[in-house]
């Protein structure tokens, strides 16, 4: 969240819980990126804030209603308010259940890949409109062909960039395989760790694809727990996601804390996991 809009993202997300019936005295951040997420205390809330210009709030709140419905392990709207996208002050904010974490910091990859699975197989009883995922990849594409997008860019990079997109966005997109709706995003980042087990958060990321586009971005383990995976297709996924999360890092707009630094080092990754060819190897 820009520093010039926090204080009004945090009053809107105030203001609309307490028009909600529920007690704000307090505002606890808990993650300001893209989105500013908030606790709002003593009523216990989880609030999640953006600009109304930037958001798919209203699909996503419709996918967790109705993943939490079919049991998925997915966060829970607030049971106290109206499951809906609120407006105020050029903001949209839902309101979500606050999970204490549990006492462990990591997931077990066995844990991690059978919440996913539960993941994919309610998300497979859902018949909605959804990007494919080759639409996120072309926003990455775009990002490396803007020369102004992408200012700090070096040439050789921007190519490296360029060729891996283009080249495993082929490789994936003919995989001829299976597809059904993603989360799009599932790394650790969108995991909670509770006391029901794994929950996966941010679903606004939702698209189309190969269930080996989602394990791509999970840690390397999850893809050995995972039943009738195709090793090669997920190693070119892998390498994709990362060269389009290390395109975001150079993105001129990007908030990411010392993102140059981390683009830099992903993009050895990238060079690193592909051969002399610059065709998929073996990931590092």
């Amino acid at each position: 969240m820009r520093a010039s809009e926090f204080q009004r993202a945090v009053a809107a997300a105030e203001s609309i819980a307490a028009s909600a019936g529920l007690t704000v005295e307090d505002a606890v951040v808990l993650q300001d990126s893209n989105k500013l997420t908030l606790r709002l205390l003593p009523g216990d809330v989880l609030a999640r804030v953006a600009p109304a210009a930037e958001q798919v709030a209203a699909t996503e709140i419709e996918l967790a209603r109705r993943l939490t419905e079919a049991g998925s392990p997915v966060a829970a709207l607030d049971p106290r308010v109206e499951p809906r996208v609120y407006e105020r002050d050029a903001f949209v904010v839902t309101l979500w259940t606050y999970y204490e974490p549990a006492t462990r910091d990591e997931i077990p990859p066995a844990d991690y890949a059978d919440a996913l699975v539960r993941l994919h197989a309610g998300m497979r009883t859902l018949d909605l409109p959804a990007p494919h995922f080759t639409d996120r990849v072309e926003q990455a594409q775009r990002l490396v062909a803007g020369r102004d997008l992408t200012p700090a860019l070096a040439d050789s990079d921007r190519e490296l960039l360029s060729s891996t997109l283009r080249g495993l966005r082929e490789v994936v997109a003919g995989h001829g395989g299976a597809e059904q709706l993603l989360h799009g995003e599932p790394h650790p980042g969108n995991v909670l760790t509770t006391e029901h087990g794994p929950l996966f958060i941010d679903l606004e990321t939702y698209c189309r694809g190969p269930v080996e586009f989602d394990l791509a971005h999970a840690p390397d383990e999850v893809g050995d727990h995972y039943p009738g995976v195709d090793r090669d297709l997920l190693r070119a996924c892998r390498i994709l996601v990362l060269a389009m999360v290390t395109t975001w890092r150079w993105d001129r707009d990007d908030r990411f804390p010392d993102g140059h630094r981390v683009g830099t080092e992903w993009l050895g990754r990238v060079r690193a996991a592909l051969d002399g060819d610059g065709r998929p190897g073996t990931m590092r």
